[in-house]
């Protein structure tokens, strides 16, 4: 019966909702940010070309902000369960830490092949993630005090796996993976291959279906005949999938992992980058495209202000007073609010 009811749900539509209103509201904000920039930032659009490939600051934002973007991803489909997942970043610190210490220090040879120490890196940050899923969708524990549990241990963890040194890697292939080029930066071609598996899972299977389905009413889901735990599982497992790509990233671009670090606070930048791109922290509908607009706008926010020549402790405060306007355009109520106070 649950299966019959389940599949009547699948043939509804198997394309997620998706409020135009909020990737309009994201891109016309980072418009605004990039206007910002080519009035009052001498030279920020130019591009340069050195030994064939293009450098410049807006190259620094797409190469900076392949992190956030691979993990807005795995964060979009885990907000949009209702949940959260808070360890995102030390999980990306593990990996980090996993892949630097299996290639080693070497500059001619990896201790170990590169792709397996790089598919042994990305096998523990899922199951990371699958730890986290267990928790929360077996064990019924909140997801913000699951993920925490992760998020406090994770940096021990890669602090005990690096033994509380940075490791610097001199293997040039590994620093390809997040600071080569093909003309454009490499890691943007792992970005667009993540964000197209994941649009690919959404869109073309009911998986995007049921995660909407649990995100607005888990009970009435379960009775619809969903697996609800499962997808549940499914969904931090990818996000720690993101987390452990997003580690590597990072380490390859620094030649270095890390552990107190690497990937710090990035799990807020993620949540950040989800709710700007119109994904209520509520759940049920979701949009990759406005989570992948969300990291660009938080990166751009980033670089803009180093321009600037601003002191670090102000960035954060900058950012945070920018977000807030983003997300207040973005609130239905307070629009009605203006509007109302103008009549």
């Amino acid at each position: 019966m649950r299966s019959q009811k389940g599949q009547r749900m699948a043939t509804i539509s198997l394309k997620p909702k998706s409020s135009s209103s909020s990737l309009a509201w994201a891109g016309l904000a980072l418009l605004l940010i990039m206007v910002f920039n080519l009035i009052f930032t001498p030279g920020f659009f130019s591009l340069q070309i050195r030994d064939g490939h293009l450098f410049g600051s807006v190259i620094d934002i797409l190469t900076f902000g392949a992190p956030y973007m691979v993990l807005a991803i795995g964060m979009t489909l885990v907000v949009a369960t209702g949940g959260v997942d808070l360890s995102v970043g030390p999980v990306a610190a593990i990996a980090a830490a996993v892949v630097t210490s299996l290639i080693g220090r070497a500059t001619d040879y990896s201790a170990m092949p590169l792709p397996m120490a790089v598919l042994i890196a990305l096998g523990i940050a899922a199951l990371c993630g699958l730890w986290n899923g267990v928790l929360i969708a077996y064990l019924g524990i909140q997801p913000i005090i699951a993920t925490l549990i992760l998020m406090v241990a994770g940096r021990g963890i890669a602090q005990l796996i690096t033994k509380g040194q940075i490791i610097t890697v001199y293997y040039e292939p590994f620093h390809f993976i997040g600071g080569g080029f093909l003309v454009l930066p490499f890691s943007l071609f792992i970005v667009a291959g993540v964000a197209l598996l994941a649009s690919l899972l959404v869109r073309r299977t009911a998986l995007g279906l049921f995660i909407e389905a649990i995100g607005n009413n888990a009970s009435a889901s379960f009775y619809s005949g969903v697996a609800e735990k499962n997808i549940k599982l499914m969904v931090y497992t990818i996000s720690g999938l993101c987390a452990g790509i997003a580690g590597v990233i990072i380490s390859s671009n620094v030649r270095s992992a890390d552990a107190n670090n690497a990937g710090l606070w990035y799990e807020l930048d993620a949540i950040l980058s989800v709710v700007i791109g119109g994904t209520p922290l509520t759940g049920g509908r979701f949009s990759l495209l406005g989570s992948l607009l969300g990291a660009l706008i938080i990166q751009s926010l980033t670089t803009t202000i180093y321009s600037f020549g601003v002191a670090p402790e102000v960035t954060l405060v900058v950012k945070a007073v920018v977000v807030c306007v983003v997300s207040l355009l973005q609130s239905e109520q307070f629009r009605q609010m203006v509007r109302l106070g103008r009549a």
